[in-house]
Formats: C-alpha cells, sequence, structure tokens
C-alpha cells in the first residue's frame, strides 16, 4: 500500500503496517529533519500512543509518552510538559490572579514532553524504515488514479507507483483531496480563527513577568507547561523547549491564533509587526516577547479551518489533517491522529490478508475521523466565545478537563485487559460509544452537560444571554452532576488549579466503583486497589 506523507501520522501508521507485515511505500514532497507546530502533548495523546505501541507492537511509540523516554531515545531537544496553563488578559490591564486556570496531568502523566518536531517526526520517520516501509522523501505527486482493484500514484517522474490502498496523510495541501474534490467550501465549523506562528529565542517566561504576589502562583510554574495568554477571540500560545535543565534547545514555540473576522489582516504590517502590535495590548504579554527573537520566518495563515465532505472511498482514505483541521486550543492535533490511526491499522491490516477493501469495512473510520473534527469545533468555538468573561470560561474550562480524565481511564482499562488476556477483540469497545468523537464518548450525562455548554455559549455569541449568567448556569450543572468525581476541585467555582494527586485518583476510583452512577463503574474493572497509589 501507499501512504502520502511522513509526518507523525503517516510514519506512525506506515510503522504499524510495516512492523505487522505490510508492503508499504511512504511518500512525502519534504524531507526530514522539518519545522513543524503541534508540538503539545496532552494525556489523552500518551495514552493512545501507549495503546498504538503495546497494540501493534511498535514500543518505539510509546517513547513519545514520557519526558524520560524522549531524553533517551531522541535526544535533549524536547521541553517538559506538566499543565496545562490558562490566564485571561483585558487590554491595558495586568491580569488577574483570579482569572487563571491550572490543570495538572494526572500522576504518571505529569512529566511529558513538548514535543520538537523535527526530531520527533525524524525518530518516528527513521522507525518506519526500519520496519521495513520503502521511503521516498522529496517526491512529489502529481496524479493519483483509481481502478476497481488497484490505485495508482503517479509521481513527478512519471513513475507509478501501484498498491492495493492509499491513505493520504499529506496535510491541507492534500493530492488526493484535490484530486476528488474534496474539500468543503466554506469550511463547515461555526468556528473561525487564523494564526501567527514561529520559534523564537529569548522569550521570557510567564512566571518572571507577573505583578502578584507569591501566594497567588500555581502549584506548578507556569513555564513548566502549555501557556494559553487569552484576550477576546483570541489566544496566544508558549511551548517552552527550554524549560527542564537537561534540555540543550533554547527555542520556544510561539504563536498568536484569532478570529479572522475580528481581527482581519493588516495589509500594512509584516507578520512580526502584527504579532508585536498584539502582545503590546496587554502589559504581561508584552513583557514576556520583550527581547524575543525569532530564528525562522514568520508563518501566517488565512482562515485555519477546513473540513471534506468525506474523509474514506473506494482504496482510499484521507487520515488526519489531510482531512480537516480546526484550531490549536486544546493539542487535539496528534491525539486525534493517534485515534484515527488505531481504527484505521486494524481494518488495513486485515483487508491486506482477506483482500476485502470494501467501503463498508471503513465506514467507522469516516465515523470517527468527522466526530472528531465536529465535536472539537464546538468546544474550541465555546472557549472563544467565554475568553472575554471569566465566569463563562470557568466553567468550560471544566467541561474540556473533566471529559478527558475518565475518558483516559476507559483507555487504560482497555490496555489492562488487553494486557491479561491477549485478547485484542477488547479493543472493539472503543468503537461501541454512542458519542463516536467525544473524548467521553459513553456517558450520556457528559454529552448533556457538553451540549448544554454548546447552546448556552452560542446564546452569549448571538447576543440574547448574558456571559456572567451563562458562566453560573454551566457551573451550576457541573457543580449537581453525579457523574463528576468529588474531590479533584472541578465542583468548586474557586479552584483554579486543578492539580490530581496519586491518592486522589485512587479516591477517585474507589468512589467509580462503589458509588458513581452503574454506567462508570466499568472505569473500575480490573484497576488493582492493593497497588501504591498512582498504578
Amino acid at each position: 500500500m501507499v501512504i502520502l506523507g511522513s509526518g507523525i501520522a503517516g510514519s506512525t501508521l506506515g510503522a504499524i503496517l510495516a512492523r505487522n507485515g505490510a508492503s508499504v511505500l511512504l511518500i512525502d514532497a519534504g524531507t526530514h529533519p522539518r519545522f513543524a507546530v503541534g508540538e503539545s502533548t496532552t494525556p489523552h495523546t500518551l495514552v493512545l500512543f501507549k495503546l498504538l505501541a503495546r497494540r501493534y507492537g511498535v514500543p518505539e511509540l510509546e517513547m513519545l509518552t514520557s519526558y524520560e523516554s524522549c531524553l533517551q531515545e531522541m535526544g535533549t531537544s524536547n521541553g517538559i510538559k506538566r499543565h496545562f496553563g490558562f490566564m485571561v488578559h483585558h487590554e491595558g490591564q495586568e491580569p488577574d490572579p483570579r482569572e487563571v486556570n491550572q490543570f495538572n496531568a494526572p500522576a504518571k502523566l505529569n512529566q511529558s514532553s513538548h514535543l520538537f518536531r523535527q526530531d520527533s517526526d525524524a525518530y518516528l520517520f527513521y522507525a518506519a524504515v526500519r520496519y521495513g516501509c520503502t521511503a521516498r522523501q522529496g517526491y512529489r505527486v502529481t496524479d493519483v488514479e483509481f481502478g476497481d482493484d488497484q490505485v495508482t500514484v503517479v509521481g513527478q517522474d512519471g513513475r507509478r507507483h501501484t498498491a492495493r490502498y492509499l491513505v493520504d496523510a499529506s496535510g491541507f495541501r492534500s493530492p488526493l483531496a484535490q484530486k476528488l474534490g474534496l474539500r468543503e467550501e466554506p469550511a463547515r465549523f461555526k468556528h473561525h480563527s487564523r494564526s501567527l506562528f514561529t520559534h523564537m529565542v529569548g522569550v521570557k517566561t510567564t512566571d518572571e513577568c507577573l505583578r502578584i504576589p507569591l501566594e497567588e502562583m500555581p502549584p506548578v510554574p507556569w513555564f513548566q507547561g502549555t501557556m494559553h495568554h487569552m484576550f477576546e477571540r483570541g489566544w496566544f500560545w508558549v511551548i517552552p523547549f527550554n524549560n527542564e535543565p537537561r534540555s540543550r534547545n533554547q527555542l520556544v514555540s510561539v504563536g498568536l491564533t484569532f478570529d479572522e473576522r475580528r481581527y482581519p489582516k493588516a495589509a500594512d504590517l509584516t507578520p512580526g509587526e502584527e504579532f508585536a502590535r498584539h502582545a503590546a495590548r496587554f502589559p504581561a504579554v508584552e513583557r514576556i516577547f520583550a527581547d524575543a527573537r525569532p530564528v525562522r520566518e514568520w508563518v501566517s495563515t488565512d482562515r485555519l479551518q477546513y473540513s471534506s465532505s468525506r474523509t474514506v472511498g473506494h482504496r482510499w482514505c484521507l487520515m488526519s489533517h489531510a482531512a480537516g483541521f480546526l484550531d490549536p486550543l486544546f493539542s487535539r492535533g496528534i491525539s486525534n491522529t493517534a485515534e484515527v490511526i488505531n481504527a484505521l491499522s486494524w481494518r488495513l491490516l486485515a483487508a491486506l490478508k482477506d483482500d476485502d477493501f470494501s467501503t463498508d469495512r471503513f465506514a467507522f473510520v469516516e465515523q470517527l475521523e468527522q466526530g472528531l473534527l465536529d465535536f472539537n469545533d464546538a468546544m474550541v468555538n465555546s472557549s472563544f466565545v467565554s475568553f472575554e468573561n471569566y465566569e463563562l470560561w470557568n466553567a468550560v474550562f471544566r467541561v474540556w478537563a473533566y471529559g478527558g480524565v475518565p475518558g483516559n481511564l476507559r483507555l487504560e482499562r482497555l490496555i489492562d485487559a488487553y494486557e491479561r488476556t491477549g485478547d485484542d477483540s477488547v479493543f472493539s469497545a472503543l468503537e461501541d460509544g454512542p458519542n463516536v468523537g467525544l473524548w467521553w464518548p459513553d456517558q450520556p450525562g457528559y454529552r448533556e452537560l457538553f451540549d448544554h455548554m454548546v447552546r448556552l455559549c452560542d446564546q452569549v455569541d448571538a447576543g440574547t444571554l448574558d456571559a456572567t449568567e451563562a458562566g453560573r448556569d454551566l457551573m451550576g450543572r457541573i457543580a449537581t452532576a453525579d457523574f463528576v468525581a468529588p474531590g479533584f476541585g472541578f465542583r468548586e467555582r474557586d479552584a483554579r488549579f486543578v492539580t490530581p494527586t496519586k491518592q486522589m485518583l485512587k479516591d477517585m476510583m474507589r468512589w467509580i466503583a462503589t458509588d458513581a452512577p452503574e454506567n462508570m463503574r466499568h472505569l473500575a474493572q480490573g484497576f488493582d486497589f492493593a497497588a501504591p497509589p498512582g498504578r
């Protein structure tokens, strides 16, 4: 088979398929190493890569799940990732220390990495080649042709490469999307944003630029995580690779993502000048970038959002960012990619074995890809609406953050079951949830809460509901929801810093096993309560 694109998506899929006996041609118009953004991992990303590594026998994938293994396997270019940090800014004002949130990764996942993508992507690409992928770098595809029982990729040199299936993981400029006219114009998403981004040196830490008392600082320093500096319909990201003593990388990934309808491009400014103009609106942000210098040209995008009418067809699949993209907020890109790879890989291996590539076999992959994009659209659009009002943002933040906790427990229990039994069919439960693409897909109460959040934010956006009132309404729903675990701070409006300790996680598992709604009890099945906290 042929995979277009050898980034994190194409190389991961290629490694899995080749490791399990498939003949794979991996084609890319570019070469490694290369610049890429999308450097922030999430707990969901880490659990999914652990699942992929163990289910498909590719241990290199699990190396991405901890900072220590990244140091050992990839070198000293990555930063450490211990939290998601959020800080609301108002123009001309110092940030209010009461208008912040920090979500610390639970227990074993609080030492993950900011991935320096030129190294992490190359590491995965080399793994794919070691497992047997044939690679063509710097090789442009000029046409794709389909037959009843094959697909042919035509290269820039006129050579024809025939395979039984084609996966396009090449990104926005997908040859397959162009060939088949798959892009929806305009994109179907409610959310709107554009972006400016680069890598810089000389970026000051958020911690040193704040003028607040020490007792107002969070339990984990801001500089040890992914920082989101939010303002009305926009946010700055700061992702440091230089925030751990063993890192030898002095770069910081920085960007600005904002609604292009409210903030149209300034024709008289360069991207760097436009970035600086917006940073100067917020005193603490201006100090963070006062001495910063870019090490590469700025990238300035138009609207980031794009979508596809279909992602699966006769002997082809548009995967990951070839299918669509929403926004870097909440760092969903890599985790979405991993979810799709998991759903696609076993189907491809089975199809290569029995020569049944019927579109019906891959229908769930389409459902998953579109669901991931649509739920992320609802989450990100609601967040952008909430940025200007902390009461509303504080509640929206909790809907996002809490959904991932039991969602990840669900994955961990399936991995445990697979490790105990060796039965791959345990993973079929991943396709049973009614809300495909939502990070907690099998809990109807959470889906109801999520939909209520979206309705409230839509009303605020339309000007028919006050944002403070909406925030109090949503916070009230969260505080009384029977599926929200006690003891974490999710239910308490003034708990700005959510820091799950190992003991808290074990207590939550006991609550799930004994007092949670019946439809949550499976999250505790097989959990070893006799093990030390944080198992």
